[in-house]
């Protein structure tokens, strides 16, 4: 599960399903709070992006919802609670402009990948994104099996055209 970048990132999860079902607007790094059971099991691959999903709260901190870490298997009784809401760390005016972009636009606070930097930190990019219908779902499926077509069909005219000469 765990994928190497040329950066030195180390990729942990990625939410594939968000490109799916929204049409990504932003994207933006956020450092995550975590406790030391929750990077344990972030090393070890165990995390879930699925049905997670981030919002600015009354306190003006932008909180991860439903993000599920697997507890630690050599942790304690002390381990953590799997699906805690974590606070996300970013700059104050980052904060202000998401929560404009929330209220008024009605972008939604959607986690891509959980990754490790160079320096070993945990980091989470996060993206404003527009919630996408049933048709332009069905679009995008269709658009992607006409390019699939069209390459198959350039890929066998390659192999026609080689056979000839």
């Amino acid at each position: 599960m765990a994928k190497e970048k040329e950066s030195g990132e180390k990729v942990v999860a990625s939410n594939r399903k968000a490109f799916y079902d929204y049409h990504i607007e932003e994207k933006l790094e956020a450092g995550i709070v975590l406790k030391g059971t929750e990077v344990k099991s972030l090393r070890a691959g165990l995390v879930n992006l699925k049905e997670s999903y981030a919002s600015v709260d009354q306190r003006g901190e932008v909180i991860l919802h439903h993000c599920h870490i697997s507890p630690y298997s050599h942790g304690n009784i002390m381990n953590h609670d799997p699906l805690r809401p974590r606070k996300l760390l970013l700059h104050r005016k980052e904060i202000s402009r998401l929560l404009g972009q929330t209220q008024q636009k009605g972008l939604t606070l959607v986690p891509l990948r959980l990754y490790f930097n160079p320096r070993g930190q945990a980091k989470l990019e996060l993206a404003l994104a527009k919630g996408k219908k049933q048709h332009d779902r069905r679009e995008a499926i269709k658009g992607r099996e006409a390019s699939r077509e069209v390459e198959r069909a350039m890929k066998s005219d390659r192999r026609g055209d080689q056979g000839r000469k």
